[in-house]
């Protein structure tokens, strides 16, 4: 008689070093590169955005560097910022 086959979740498991099981698909956010691809994409494109910061303040330009820790906000007529990540809450895109 076949074994029976184990069900598709039990395949894709793996134990971690603690000894939980994990799921493959289930990647932490920083491995799925689309955040590399989108900053990419408003420096290549010169996009204006609005950046949301965590304290509620709101500050226009264009990304013009990113790094993992930080982005460089460019903005005409007033200073250039560096904005550490952990520091904005969101940010959307402007009209051109």
């Amino acid at each position: 008689m076949p074994e029976a086959k184990e069900p598709a979740a039990r395949l894709t498991a793996e134990k971690s070093p603690a000894g939980t099981a994990r799921s493959k698909a289930a990647r932490p956010l920083e491995q799925t590169f689309e955040e590399i691809k989108y900053l990419k994409r408003l420096i290549d494109g010169k996009v204006p955005v609005c950046v949301k910061m965590c304290d509620g303040e709101e500050v226009k330009g264009t990304v013009e560097y990113y790094d993992q820790r930080f982005i460089r906000l460019t903005r005409h007529g007033a200073p250039n910022l560096f904005i550490f990540k952990h520091d904005i809450q969101y940010l959307y895109e402007l009209p051109k």
